[in-house]
């Protein structure tokens, strides 16, 4: 069985997709990232490895996420793939007449816009973080709530209280007021969940028409309350696909499968053995001219094999410091 491999790795968590010729999806993984993304993607590669078919062969290898060029080089990738791109081609797959897809990780939000299956639209969260997962990983933190409980507690909800969501400083400050006030737990933490919501629809859905049939993903759509806030918000029925959290994964692996069938070209994937290597990475300041950019740099078995994180090409591909001019 020929099969192709997606990865996405985001700032919390780390997801792998193994996807057949035809598209079936046979075997994904989710973890914690947990600040530690080399590590992730090794411990996510020896998990897929576990669950990989016989006789199945990886043809082709994509990744994408926050951490895509750092995940690409440890795992010899064919193609590293933005997030816009991975999650409207995974959502397109399952749901082909998706108008909108609420894509909330935690630590970013996406809103894609599509029209006749390409994606003509999109926007992505600002600094602020009141409209992600970590809003309410926080909040649950100071309900002393675990936050796979959230949900459940805030859908038994029958007046919930307004919580100003701007950001989280206001949130806590406004969440110990109605606390104080004496509200059920359950009220406050609906007001959350609609307060997140809210955040999100003014910030990155600010000017964007949101037409259905509209899909939510990511890992914040196992919460069904926050489910429950944007249909109610948006007056309208959300979906959410299966294999929400890993549609960027599913998105990649379609992606270099359509690539590979393109250009007959033969995998670079560095095999399962890349979970067992040793990387580290580090950066230093190009000089070459005067925007002095961040270059980023891995090491396997503390000899140097990638840089990347320029603004120009200069650094691309590049395995040697000494090559350069700094």
């Amino acid at each position: 069985m020929d099969v192709y491999l997606g990865v996405d790795v985001g700032s919390v968590t780390t997801k792998f997709a193994l996807v057949t010729e035809e598209g079936d999806l046979v075997a994904y993984n989710y973890l914690r990232t947990q600040g530690k993304p080399i590590a992730a993607v090794q411990q996510g590669l020896k998990e897929i490895q576990g669950e990989f078919p016989s006789r199945g062969e990886i043809r082709g290898v994509c990744t994408t996420g926050s951490a895509r060029y750092l995940a690409g080089v440890v795992l010899g990738a064919d193609m590293v793939k933005n997030e816009i791109t991975s999650q409207a081609v995974g959502t397109l797959h399952y749901v082909p007449d998706v108008r909108t897809i609420i894509e909330i990780g935690g630590q970013d939000s996406k809103l894609i816009i599509v029209g006749d299956g390409v994606v003509v639209d999109f926007a992505m969260n600002t600094v602020c973080a009141a409209g992600t997962g970590s809003f309410l990983d926080q909040q649950a933190s100071r309900l002393n709530m675990r936050i796979e409980d959230f949900g459940g507690q805030a859908l038994q909800s029958k007046a919930p209280v307004h919580i100003e969501g701007r950001c989280t400083v206001f949130a806590e400050s406004d969440m110990i007021h109605k606390q104080q006030m004496g509200h059920e737990t359950e009220d406050i933490t609906y007001g959350l969940c609609l307060a997140l919501v809210r955040n999100y629809l003014n910030d990155v859905g600010t000017g964007k028409e949101m037409l259905p049939p509209i899909v939510f993903q990511g890992g914040v759509a196992f919460n069904k309350a926050i489910l429950r806030a944007f249909e109610e918000s948006l007056s309208t029925e959300v979906l959410v696909p299966l294999y929400h959290e890993a549609m960027g994964a599913i998105g990649a692996a379609l992606l270099v499968h359509e690539e590979i069938m393109r250009n007959g070209k033969v995998t670079d994937f560095a095999g399962f053995e890349a979970s067992e290597e040793s990387y580290c990475t580090s950066s230093f300041e190009c000089r070459v001219c005067p925007d002095g950019c961040e270059i980023a740099r891995i090491l396997q078995n503390g000899e140097v094999i990638a840089h990347w994180g320029g603004r120009c090409d200069l650094w691309e591909g590049a395995k040697s410091a000494q090559a350069k001019s700094v």
